[in-house]
């Protein structure tokens, strides 16, 4: 039997980010923490974490984290059917990845309800959505959504329909840069609105339209903010069409090829022993998302 101690302790280096934090949270020395750490290793015999800054899994440490997830929603469920006195009001968190332009549009909504009859809280890490499963890769999360069709080892995939992308700018922008129109020209002198190092929409976009050239670029992190820097008119970007509907209606923003819409893909990725709540998000989501 594994000692769930040892693992606990291992996840919340991961989660926490550091064995400072995660001794806070746990409630022991850091000390306390890193010799849990050790006897696990000394128990599996292999290293767990790699410690850097912040601690990653090894293989085997992901293997580990990735039963951890598993087993704290099937502790939940037996929980309900073998209450304890300690924790029959204690709400579960569940950590969840996903893009932040899935964040910025549908996903409030299509979750709301369920976390309010679940008594569930949410912890959600925001990353591209090329890139997101690797949490679930990593054991750091129960679920992802993201743009990858192909499931981890263990979970499962789901679709949930696609997200319409429009390359859009301010008109101020649009009589800078294409006056004359979208030429190769135009679009090597035209700043970009990029969201970071792993957002390929643009290069997606630019390469529909031929063009496979470098080009000046902002990096802006945030949904919000992207539409902002857009509508300030420093460069032209690919937003969801369902965060832009009243811009493009007052005709703040403009299409810059009409027409040409980038659709993105997402799929949710779940535990396939994720116990029952994992199950009702997953039939939640496959009701509401992208609506």
């Amino acid at each position: 039997m594994l000692d769930y101690k040892l693992l606990q302790a291992l996840a919340a280096v991961v989660e926490e980010g550091g064995f400072e934090r995660a001794a806070r949270m746990l409630g022991l020395s850091q000390s306390a923490v890193s010799q849990r750490i050790k006897l696990l290793e000394s128990r599996v015999g292999a290293p767990v974490l790699l410690r850097a800054a912040p601690p990653t899994p090894t293989e085997t440490g992901r293997k580990l984290l990735n039963h951890v997830q598993q087993v704290r929603l099937l502790e939940r469920d037996l929980q309900r059917e073998v209450p304890m006195d300690d924790e029959a009001d204690v709400a579960t968190r569940l950590r969840i990845a996903l893009n932040a332009d899935s964040l910025a549009t549908w996903w409030a909504a299509a979750v709301a309800d369920l976390c309010q009859a679940q008594n569930l809280l949410l912890e959600l890490l925001v990353d591209d959505q090329d890139v997101g499963l690797r949490r679930m890769r990593a054991g750091e999360v129960a679920g992802c959504v993201c743009a990858t069709e192909q499931p981890v080892a263990g979970a499962r995939s789901l679709p949930l329909g696609a997200m319409r992308y429009l390359a859009v700018a301010s008109p101020a922008f649009m009589a800078r840069y294409f006056a004359e129109g979208v030429s190769h020209a135009a679009l090597r002198r035209a700043p970009v609105i990029v969201f970071g190092p792993d957002d390929q929409l643009q290069h997606r976009f630019l390469a529909g339209c031929g063009f496979n050239e470098t080009f000046p670029h902002h990096l802006c992190p945030s949904s919000e903010g992207f539409v902002r820097l857009i509508d300030a008119g420093l460069g032209w970007g690919l937003v969801p069409a369902s965060q832009i509907r009243s811009e493009l209606a007052a005709g703040r923003l403009q299409e810059v090829l009409p027409g040409n819409p980038v659709d993105v893909p997402l799929y949710w990725h779940y535990w396939r022993n994720g116990g029952r709540l994992l199950d009702a998000l997953t039939r939640q989501l496959a009701r509401t998302a992208l609506q």
